[in-house]
């Protein structure tokens, strides 16, 4: 399979490059029911960026306001912490700065030095500010314990630790790379994830419960794609260079999967929990095991969004015999 080339450093450049054999950028979302509003001429990110965040309001923050207000009314033992989060602020940038900023805060960093800095890379950097909105969606339609966006602000570290990792890796663009590995090495601490400040990630993205997960410093993401908990984007020894997985937009990786090299995982692709990959995954495919084998096809829906990752045997068994019908037969190595 072709390599990918991923070379920008915000979510919007790198969805634009140049890796046609595998879509790893930004496309037409698959239905634009899913992002309602953020999903507005994505073909074209500067479009994109103009009518998100020049629009006359803002759907998401709106709906975090209102919940942050039901649900200070029916709890009142919280009142004071939904207020502080959500309701003291003008806009959904900051009022995430101040969440990460009391989650990562400790002796060293400092919760109103964090403030700061967060403030001033969300605030200057349009491409995060449309990567939050795109990520809490994400959140909302994918996991069903997510039922309400300000629950992804308030309480997901999934949602947490990746928007942490998007300040970092600003940082890391910048060239203050000391501060960045220290929010890393933080993030690691308090959420339980592994994410290199200089990987690269597109948009859309659910991390299911996040506890687990390492992404290496090479490593490729691209837009639409979920992530399950125990998920290893790594390498395979201590070689340098560009030596981690690449994975294909609309993909879904399975909890405890474990994918290593510089390889590339296809648009679309499914890998089934717990397998083990070191071979290149082609686009639409599902891979099972360990180590990993292609087990049949699906071209109907990108599986980050259907979620279904159960690997049953009757459902690929059903799915190649669709493929046989019409005239689309696989060769699975053995």
């Amino acid at each position: 399979m072709p390599r990918v080339s991923y070379s920008s450093s915000s979510p919007a450049d790198a969805a634009s490059s140049s890796i046609s054999s595998l879509r790893l950028g930004l496309r037409k979302c698959p239905s634009e029911s899913i992002f309602p509003i953020y999903a507005m001429e994505n073909a074209r990110p500067n479009s994109m960026s103009r009518a998100i965040l020049d629009s006359a309001g803002d759907p998401i923050w709106e709906a975090v306001r209102v919940e942050a207000k039901s649900e200070a009314e029916n709890e009142p033992i919280l009142s004071s912490f939904l207020y502080a989060s959500v309701l003291s602020h003008d806009c959904l940038e900051r009022a995430l700065c101040f969440v990460l900023a009391n989650r990562l805060q400790n002796p060293t960093l400092l919760a109103t030095q964090l403030m700061d800095i967060f403030d001033d890379v969300m605030m200057s950097d349009t491409n995060i500010r449309r990567s939050i909105r795109l990520d809490a969606q994400a959140f909302k339609d994918r996991d069903p314990a997510c039922a309400q966006y300000s629950w992804a602000l308030l309480y997901l570290k999934g949602y947490h630790s990746l928007q942490s990792y998007r300040i970092a890796h600003v940082l890391w663009n910048r060239g203050r790379k000391v501060l960045a590995l220290a929010l890393q090495s933080r993030i690691s601490e308090v959420f339980a994830v592994d994410i290199h400040p200089a990987a690269r990630i597109g948009e859309g993205i659910l991390l299911d419960h996040g506890t687990g997960l390492v992404i290496g410093e090479t490593a490729v993401v691209g837009n639409w794609v979920s992530l399950m908990q125990g998920v290893t984007l790594g390498g395979t020894g201590k070689e340098h260079g560009d030596r981690h997985p690449k994975i294909g937009q609309g993909a879904l990786i399975g909890a405890g999967a474990t994918i290593l090299g510089n390889i590339v995982v296809g648009e679309g692709a499914m890998i089934a929990a717990g397998s083990l990959v070191l071979k290149d995954v082609p686009p639409h495919s599902m891979a099972v095991g360990n180590p990993a084998k292609i087990v049949g096809f699906s071209e109907d829906e990108d599986p980050s969004f259907t979620m279904k990752h159960d690997a049953r045997k009757d459902y690929f068994e059903h799915v190649a015999a669709c493929k046989r019908t019409n005239g689309c037969i696989y060769n699975e190595k053995k």
